[in-house]
């Protein structure tokens, strides 16, 4: 099977995905000093999650967020698949700031429902919907599914565009099932719902680091940090003398 990049109507019954525009290099040791990163995203929990993540496999690797550089018009997320939302918030974010951006498209896709909600994940219950709203319709949706029929997974695309328009994708998964009712108050988005494989309690109620070490973010975050690492290692030449002729990003 190919990557979900190269098919009209992705599912999500594939095999996580490798794709790259240009093979990595081969990594040994640290990452660069200085090197820098964007994670193009203003959702402050994911955004907490992914610099909890890099930091932790990256610990050499500067991570910024959108609160740190200069505002420009984010893309409407209009791709049918989690990889291509993924590409288009990294692209966005590489042609606004110049620097190497990180994106992530992630979701739930529930079987029974036809692997919805999907890329729609945090629009189910309709645009600017809470994560409670979300969560109640679904639940709504699955009161008369039994418990063996409740199978989900979570996926999650992790994009890396750098500024000279190579681009790479990652693709991790964490299956499990939906309970009843939510519990717990850690994570966000359907973790109060979802219960991975192994596991008897929900995500919502994992501490972070136990969420991190099975968490289909994680698993991206984790395939594609070599990669970033290659990458930065490859344009560091060039950082260095653009910033010898350049000046550090300004907020608008």
């Amino acid at each position: 099977m190919g990557c979900n990049l190269c098919r009209p109507s992705a599912t999500y019954a594939d095999p996580p995905c490798k794709w790259s525009a240009r093979p990595p290099d081969v990594v040994t040791g640290p990452a660069p000093v200085g090197g820098r990163v964007v994670l193009a995203t203003n959702n402050a929990k994911k955004l907490a999650e992914l610099r909890r993540l890099v930091a932790a496999e990256g610990p050499h690797i500067q991570v910024l967020g959108l609160a740190d550089v200069p505002p420009y018009p984010e893309p409407a997320e209009t791709e049918r698949t989690f990889e291509g939302n993924a590409l288009l918030k990294a692209r966005a974010c590489v042609t606004a700031t110049g620097l190497p951006a990180l994106a992530d498209d992630s979701g739930l896709a529930v079987d029974v429902l036809n692997q919805m909600p999907g890329v729609r994940s945090a629009r189910w219950a309709g645009p600017g919907a809470s994560d409670e709203e979300n969560n109640a319709l679904l639940l709504r949706q699955l009161e008369d599914v039994p418990p063996t029929m409740r199978t989900a997974r979570f996926v999650c695309a992790m994009a890396l565009v750098l500024p000279d328009g190579t681009e790479h994708v990652r693709v991790g998964e964490m299956r499990g099932r939906l309970a009843v009712s939510p519990a717990g108050h850690n994570g966000f988005g359907y973790d109060p719902l979802f219960v991975a494989e192994g596991n008897t309690l929900t995500n919502g109620e994992l501490e972070p680091p136990a969420k991190d070490a099975i968490s289909h973010r994680g698993r991206a975050v984790r395939a594609i940090l070599p990669v970033l690492v290659a990458e930065l290692r490859r344009l560091e030449p060039v950082a260095r003398s653009a910033g010898s002729a350049g000046r550090p990003l300004e907020r608008g």
